[in-house]
Protein backbone atom coordinates (compact mmCIF):
# COMPACT_ATOMS: atom_id res chain seq x y z
CA UNK A 1 0.00 0.00 0.00
CA UNK A 2 1.16 3.43 -0.95
CA UNK A 3 1.74 5.89 1.93
CA UNK A 4 -0.52 8.63 2.47
CA UNK A 5 0.68 12.07 2.57
CA UNK A 6 -0.93 15.47 4.11
CA UNK A 7 -0.59 18.53 2.54
CA UNK A 8 -1.14 21.56 4.31
CA UNK A 9 -0.91 24.82 3.35
CA UNK A 10 -3.13 28.06 1.86
CA UNK A 11 -0.95 28.55 -0.94
CA UNK A 12 -2.48 26.87 -3.89
CA UNK A 13 0.11 26.70 -5.58
CA UNK A 14 2.40 24.78 -3.44
CA UNK A 15 -0.57 22.54 -2.91
CA UNK A 16 -0.87 21.53 -6.86
CA UNK A 17 2.97 21.38 -7.76
CA UNK A 18 4.02 19.58 -4.95
CA UNK A 19 1.05 16.91 -4.98
CA UNK A 20 1.73 16.34 -8.15
CA UNK A 21 5.74 15.58 -7.63
CA UNK A 22 4.71 13.62 -4.49
CA UNK A 23 2.42 11.23 -6.35
CA UNK A 24 4.84 10.61 -9.12
CA UNK A 25 6.96 9.54 -6.37
CA UNK A 26 4.26 6.79 -6.05
CA UNK A 27 2.33 8.88 -2.82
CA UNK A 28 -1.32 9.27 -2.44
CA UNK A 29 -1.66 13.03 -1.07
CA UNK A 30 -4.73 14.70 0.89
CA UNK A 31 -4.88 18.31 0.57
CA UNK A 32 -6.44 20.84 2.66
CA UNK A 33 -6.00 24.83 2.71
CA UNK A 34 -6.23 25.63 6.28
CA UNK A 35 -6.15 23.77 9.79
CA UNK A 36 -9.44 23.71 10.47
CA UNK A 37 -10.03 21.43 7.63
CA UNK A 38 -6.88 19.84 7.71
CA UNK A 39 -7.82 18.76 11.64
CA UNK A 40 -11.15 17.14 10.25
CA UNK A 41 -9.71 15.70 7.24
CA UNK A 42 -7.10 13.45 9.20
CA UNK A 43 -9.98 12.33 12.01
CA UNK A 44 -11.66 10.98 9.35
CA UNK A 45 -8.75 9.45 7.23
CA UNK A 46 -5.62 8.69 8.72
CA UNK A 47 -2.38 9.41 7.04
CA UNK A 48 1.47 8.62 7.45
CA UNK A 49 2.88 11.84 7.15
CA UNK A 50 1.86 15.75 7.25
CA UNK A 51 3.56 18.29 5.56
CA UNK A 52 2.36 21.52 7.38
CA UNK A 53 2.94 25.05 6.45
CA UNK A 54 3.61 26.87 10.06
CA UNK A 55 2.03 30.74 9.00
CA UNK A 56 -1.96 29.54 8.02
CA UNK A 57 -5.12 32.07 8.74
CA UNK A 58 -7.73 30.56 11.14
CA UNK A 59 -5.32 27.58 12.52
CA UNK A 60 -1.79 27.76 11.98
CA UNK A 61 0.88 24.66 11.42
CA UNK A 62 1.75 25.77 15.46
CA UNK A 63 -1.67 25.21 16.60
CA UNK A 64 -2.65 22.33 14.47
CA UNK A 65 0.64 20.02 15.20
CA UNK A 66 -0.58 21.14 19.08
CA UNK A 67 -3.90 19.22 18.87
CA UNK A 68 -2.33 16.39 16.35
CA UNK A 69 -0.08 15.82 19.34
CA UNK A 70 -2.79 15.54 21.79
CA UNK A 71 -4.15 11.93 19.94
CA UNK A 72 -1.05 10.95 18.32
CA UNK A 73 2.50 10.22 16.80
CA UNK A 74 2.23 11.46 13.17
CA UNK A 75 5.38 12.07 11.77
CA UNK A 76 5.38 15.50 10.88
CA UNK A 77 7.39 18.00 8.80
CA UNK A 78 6.85 22.12 8.63
CA UNK A 79 6.90 24.40 5.82
CA UNK A 80 8.70 27.40 7.35
CA UNK A 81 10.04 31.18 5.72
CA UNK A 82 13.87 31.70 5.81
CA UNK A 83 13.35 34.10 8.66
CA UNK A 84 11.52 32.02 11.06
CA UNK A 85 13.59 30.44 13.43
CA UNK A 86 11.49 30.95 16.56
CA UNK A 87 8.64 29.31 14.44
CA UNK A 88 10.87 26.15 13.91
CA UNK A 89 12.64 25.94 17.12
CA UNK A 90 9.10 25.72 18.66
CA UNK A 91 7.96 23.42 16.01
CA UNK A 92 10.64 21.00 16.97
CA UNK A 93 10.00 21.61 20.61
CA UNK A 94 6.26 20.47 19.86
CA UNK A 95 7.31 17.72 18.20
CA UNK A 96 7.60 18.19 15.06
CA UNK A 97 10.15 15.56 13.02
CA UNK A 98 11.86 18.21 10.70
CA UNK A 99 11.45 21.50 8.99
CA UNK A 100 12.33 22.71 5.44
CA UNK A 101 12.25 26.20 4.50
CA UNK A 102 10.46 27.88 1.58
CA UNK A 103 11.80 28.31 -0.80
CA UNK A 104 12.35 24.50 -1.21
CA UNK A 105 13.67 21.78 -3.77
CA UNK A 106 10.53 19.43 -3.89
CA UNK A 107 13.28 16.41 -4.55
CA UNK A 108 14.33 17.66 -1.10
CA UNK A 109 11.46 17.46 0.46
CA UNK A 110 10.84 13.59 -0.78
CA UNK A 111 14.01 12.62 0.15
CA UNK A 112 13.09 13.79 4.29
CA UNK A 113 9.60 12.75 3.82
CA UNK A 114 11.15 9.14 2.63
CA UNK A 115 13.51 9.39 5.64
CA UNK A 116 11.22 10.01 8.05
CA UNK A 117 9.26 7.47 7.23
CA UNK A 118 11.89 4.84 6.54
CA UNK A 119 12.75 5.52 10.01
CA UNK A 120 9.53 5.00 11.45
CA UNK A 121 9.21 1.41 9.95
CA UNK A 122 12.25 0.29 11.44
CA UNK A 123 11.36 1.85 14.83
CA UNK A 124 8.66 -0.38 14.95
CA UNK A 125 10.13 -3.50 13.96
CA UNK A 126 13.57 -3.26 15.68
CA UNK A 127 14.15 -6.90 13.95
CA UNK A 128 13.94 -5.37 10.25
CA UNK A 129 17.14 -5.37 7.99
CA UNK A 130 18.84 -2.18 7.96
CA UNK A 131 21.74 -1.24 6.13
CA UNK A 132 24.27 -2.43 8.73
CA UNK A 133 25.71 0.21 8.82
CA UNK A 134 25.97 1.03 12.72
CA UNK A 135 29.36 4.08 13.41
CA UNK A 136 30.67 4.33 16.77
CA UNK A 137 33.07 7.28 18.00
CA UNK A 138 33.49 6.67 21.86
CA UNK A 139 30.37 7.23 23.34
CA UNK A 140 28.98 8.17 19.88
CA UNK A 141 26.54 6.06 18.11
CA UNK A 142 25.00 6.88 15.09
CA UNK A 143 22.81 3.74 12.68
CA UNK A 144 22.44 5.02 9.35
CA UNK A 145 19.64 2.75 8.11
CA UNK A 146 17.41 3.92 11.48
CA UNK A 147 18.23 7.41 11.31
CA UNK A 148 18.66 6.93 15.50
CA UNK A 149 21.66 8.53 17.77
CA UNK A 150 22.65 8.03 20.99
CA UNK A 151 25.03 9.51 23.55
CA UNK A 152 26.46 7.49 26.28
CA UNK A 153 23.44 5.14 25.47
CA UNK A 154 21.03 7.56 25.72
CA UNK A 155 18.85 8.37 22.66
CA UNK A 156 18.68 11.63 20.90
CA UNK A 157 15.00 12.49 19.12
CA UNK A 158 17.20 14.19 16.26
CA UNK A 159 15.38 15.76 13.15
CA UNK A 160 16.63 14.03 9.97
CA UNK A 161 18.87 17.72 9.38
CA UNK A 162 20.48 17.16 12.53
CA UNK A 163 21.31 13.24 11.94
CA UNK A 164 23.23 14.24 8.43
CA UNK A 165 25.10 16.93 10.15
CA UNK A 166 26.12 15.02 13.06
CA UNK A 167 27.15 11.74 10.74
CA UNK A 168 29.04 14.03 8.47
CA UNK A 169 31.44 14.84 11.48
CA UNK A 170 31.75 12.35 13.05
CA UNK A 171 32.26 10.30 9.68
CA UNK A 172 35.63 11.70 9.64
CA UNK A 173 36.51 12.76 13.30
CA UNK A 174 39.31 15.46 13.73
CA UNK A 175 38.66 16.61 9.86
CA UNK A 176 37.18 20.13 9.93
CA UNK A 177 33.80 20.64 7.37
CA UNK A 178 33.19 23.90 6.38
CA UNK A 179 29.39 24.94 6.08
CA UNK A 180 29.66 24.50 2.47
CA UNK A 181 30.36 20.79 2.84
CA UNK A 182 27.80 20.41 5.85
CA UNK A 183 25.06 22.55 3.68
CA UNK A 184 25.62 19.45 0.79
CA UNK A 185 25.56 16.42 3.63
CA UNK A 186 22.53 17.87 5.02
CA UNK A 187 20.61 19.41 1.98
CA UNK A 188 21.98 17.85 -1.08
CA UNK A 189 24.06 19.57 -3.90
CA UNK A 190 22.28 22.39 -6.22
CA UNK A 191 20.47 23.18 -2.95
CA UNK A 192 21.15 26.66 -1.21
CA UNK A 193 21.03 27.48 1.81
CA UNK A 194 22.44 30.29 4.15
CA UNK A 195 25.40 29.72 6.17
CA UNK A 196 23.25 30.92 8.96
CA UNK A 197 20.97 28.03 8.68
CA UNK A 198 23.76 25.74 9.00
CA UNK A 199 24.70 27.40 12.10
CA UNK A 200 21.36 27.09 13.76
CA UNK A 201 20.94 23.97 13.04
CA UNK A 202 24.39 22.77 14.64
CA UNK A 203 23.36 25.23 18.02
CA UNK A 204 20.02 22.99 18.05
CA UNK A 205 22.08 19.95 17.83
CA UNK A 206 24.62 21.14 20.66
CA UNK A 207 21.69 21.44 22.79
CA UNK A 208 19.96 18.21 22.64
CA UNK A 209 23.13 16.86 23.55
CA UNK A 210 24.03 18.70 26.40
CA UNK A 211 20.52 17.53 27.76
CA UNK A 212 21.56 14.30 27.94
CA UNK A 213 25.57 15.31 28.94
CA UNK A 214 26.16 18.69 30.00
CA UNK A 215 30.08 18.09 29.89
CA UNK A 216 29.72 17.48 25.74
CA UNK A 217 32.18 19.22 23.60
CA UNK A 218 32.65 16.85 20.91
CA UNK A 219 31.80 19.58 18.34
CA UNK A 220 34.13 21.93 17.97
CA UNK A 221 33.38 25.77 15.51
CA UNK A 222 36.69 26.73 13.49
CA UNK A 223 35.26 30.64 13.16
CA UNK A 224 35.58 31.03 9.72
CA UNK A 225 36.38 28.18 8.65
CA UNK A 226 33.45 25.66 10.27
CA UNK A 227 33.10 22.83 12.33
CA UNK A 228 34.74 19.61 13.24
CA UNK A 229 33.77 16.39 15.74
CA UNK A 230 36.52 15.87 18.66
CA UNK A 231 38.53 12.91 18.24
CA UNK A 232 38.14 10.87 21.51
Amino acid sequence: MPNTIALVDDDQNILASVSMALEAEGFTVETYTDGFEALAGLEKSPVDLAVLDIKMPRMDGMELLDKIRQKSQLPVIFLTSKDDEVDQVLGLRMGADDYITKPFSQRLLIERINAILRRRDLSRDPSAPGNGNVIRRGDLELDEARHMCSWKGQPLNLTVTEFLLILALANRPGHVKSRDQLIDAAYGEHIYVDDRTIDSHVKRLRKKFKVVDEDFQQIETLYGVGYRYKES
